[in-house]
């Protein structure tokens, strides 16, 4: 059995802590049937593998990613970069005479509407078709107009006639470490088809014509992440669910019908404080910038094998400074060296359409099947996503006569050394996360979601996130690497 573990409120108008037991947090769950603590998506991994020893891949056998069957021993590329001879000068033919390619101007408020409405109406929906991912105009703009950004890797398709955009995929560059290897690679994002295409084969044609333009530029690896299981994940993560708000979770069919008493239990036992903990929290000014890159770019490079290089302050500016509605960025200054950052996180903000709700299916002729989570009774969920945070990990550790003993050599010391340093940077990560379940909350999200990557481990069971059946795969195109474990991936795809 575990050790209850006692925690401080600490919000300023109560000296009562709360108590917190996992052990009967588990217990509530498991006799609840939900999903937390237990391992539902294991029977569900096994299968998407065993479907995958079956499936053939006509185009991913054609690329340069490693064969689903493959052992990768040894790092490196699978094929040297090309001369700008062997580059097509030319988009790949349309399989039709009424497309014609474009480039999406991120920088034009109509378009950006457009690429908004494409992905709203046909993006990534869940397994059941319940959900579908609901990109903002203001988050596609934050995610595509990265500093160095290239205007033509936002690649579109148009209807001849109507000019109606109808399939779009991006990549934006970035500089990635994976383990001693730092390269400029493409973050391929956004594919998207309008659902008249689909079965038409369009997809690999957007693939190769993304790739074509970034070859252009000299660059000839990409990073980019899929539920799906293709031909062959670098690493695969599973998603965790915080809730906020269980009854909204509950009507939209997020998560399993509870009756009043269940529900009730629930909600006490996720109960956040109503005010953070953390001295010296506050959010990121434009002041923090340089302190957050040194910060972030170290923390990465002690903790994780697979991490983006950070190289300019205007790269954090863009992607770390508070925006409204998009990105939340806090940082906590040292109490005892005012002034300087001891820790920062962040969480950005992306809302998921419930599709079976009453309005959206009024009129449809063959409305999709309500499955047993029922019609939903609101628009959408509210989510807030873990994005990156930093700590110190330089921790002064030190064994004691007695430790260095039982260890029995220097290897043995040093694993004791790291799992110590560990437990402090779990400590830390548990307030300062916890930090920010109270700060999402309050800013009205429903739920807080993460993937088991970073150090997201140390923290998901004591601030009572659960275990999710959905998993985001990491691949890499043009660069072979042995395996890397999710507590290992230190990049977060958005």
């Amino acid at each position: 059995m575990s050790e209850k573990r006692e925690e401080s409120s600490k919000d300023g108008l109560s000296g009562t802590p709360t108590v917190y037991d996992p052990d009967r947090l588990r217990e509530i769950f498991d006799r609840l049937d939900i999903q937390a603590f237990n391992d539902p998506a294991i029977t569900k991994l096994e299968r998407e593998e065993a479907d995958e020893k079956k499936a053939v891949h006509e185009f991913w056998n054609t690329q340069p990613v490693p064969k689903s069957s493959e052992v990768v021993k040894k790092d490196g590329p699978l094929h040297p970069p090309l001369s700008p001879e062997q580059i097509p000068k030319e988009p790949f033919a349309l399989p039709s005479d009424q497309m014609e390619w474009c480039v999406v101007d991120v920088e034009n408020e109509e378009e950006m509407k457009e690429l908004y409405l494409l992905l709203t109406e046909n993006y990534v929906e869940d397994a059941d078709s319940i959900f579908r991912f609901n990109y903002s105009a203001e988050f596609l703009s934050w995610a595509l107009k990265s500093p160095g950004f290239q205007k033509d890797w936002h690649v579109g398709v148009r209807d001849v006639s109507s000019k109606q955009l109808i399939a779009f995929i991006s990549g934006i560059p970035m500089d990635m470490m994976v383990r001693d290897k730092t390269m400029t690679m493409a973050e391929i994002n956004f594919l998207c088809l309008h659902k008249s295409l689909r079965g038409q084969r369009m997809t690999p044609l957007l693939i190769k014509e993304v790739t074509r333009r970034i070859h252009q530029q000299g660059i000839f690896q990409a990073v980019y992440t899929v539920g799906r299981l293709l031909p062959k994940p670098v690493a695969t993560c599973r998603y965790f669910h915080r809730s906020l708000n269980p009854k909204k979770l509950m009507e939209t069919g997020f998560s399993q019908k509870l009756d009043a008493v269940q529900l009730s239990k629930m909600t006490n036992m996720l109960r956040l404080p109503p005010k953070t903990s953390t001295p010296g929290l506050r959010l990121m000014r434009k002041g923090d910038v340089g302190q957050v890159r040194k910060l972030l770019n170290r923390f990465l490079k002690s903790r994780y094998e697979m991490v983006p290089v950070f190289r300019t302050d205007a790269e954090i500016s863009h992607w770390f400074m508070p925006r409204d509605k998009v990105i939340w960025t806090y940082v906590v200054e040292d109490q005892e060296h005012p002034g300087k950052l001891s820790d920062f996180f962040s969480f950005y903000s992306l809302a998921s359409t419930a599709l079976k709700t009453e309005a959206r299916l009024k009129g449809v002729k063959n409305p999709p099947p309500i499955t047993g989570r029922g019609m939903s009774k609101h628009k959408s969920i509210d989510a807030a996503y873990v994005f990156y945070y930093g700590t110190r990990t330089d921790y002064d550790v030190v064994l004691t006569e007695e430790e260095k003993k039982a260890c029995d050599g220097v290897k043995k010391e040093k694993a004791l050394v790291k799992k110590k340093t560990d437990e402090l940077v779990k400590q830390r990560l548990v307030e300062i996360i916890g930090d920010a379940l109270v700060l999402a909350k309050e800013a009205g999200f429903d739920v807080v979601n993460c993937v088991d990557m970073m150090d997201n481990s140390l923290f998901t069971q004591d601030l009572k996130f659960g275990p999710g059946d959905g998993y985001l795969r990491y691949y890499l195109f043009n660069y072979l690497a042995r395996p890397i474990e999710p507590k290992k991936v230190g990049f977060v795809m958005l």
